[in-house]
């Protein structure tokens, strides 16, 4: 069984940045790619940013290019979502999932696994 827990989300100020955290449990993180995604109230789970096996790929959607950034640990079996520069639009939960696969996709069904969620709010 494969779990992510993800933390690290909470309110802060327009133009600030936060740090996120997914933490997967099992001794195979290596081998998924991972991605982030995130889903403001209304609307549906958006794409925001993925990363390959070993890091050396990543991909973003061009709401975030520029300003968010993902990498991982794999020794921690850790992805990590750096956010700078946050906007109010930016709210949103916030969802990190593992994709089998490995492949960087941009769709929710192209990934197997899902964590919980952390809310991210951006105050004007």
């Amino acid at each position: 069984q494969v779990q992510l827990v993800e933390s690290g989300g909470g309110l802060v100020q327009a133009g600030g940045s936060l740090r996120l955290s997914c933490e997967v449990s099992g001794r195979t993180f290596s081998s998924y790619a991972m991605g982030w995604f995130r889903q403001a109230p209304g609307k549906e789970r958006e794409f925001a940013a993925a990363i390959s096996r070993s890091g050396s790929s990543t991909y973003y959607s061009d709401s975030v290019k520029g300003r968010f950034t993902i990498s991982r640990d794999n020794a921690k079996n850790t992805v990590y979502l750096q956010m700078n520069s946050l906007k109010p639009e930016d709210t949103a939960v916030y969802y990190c999932a593992a994709d089998a696969q490995a492949y960087l996709g941009v769709r929710t069904d192209s990934y197997d696994y899902w964590g919980q969620g952390t809310q991210v709010t951006v105050s004007s």
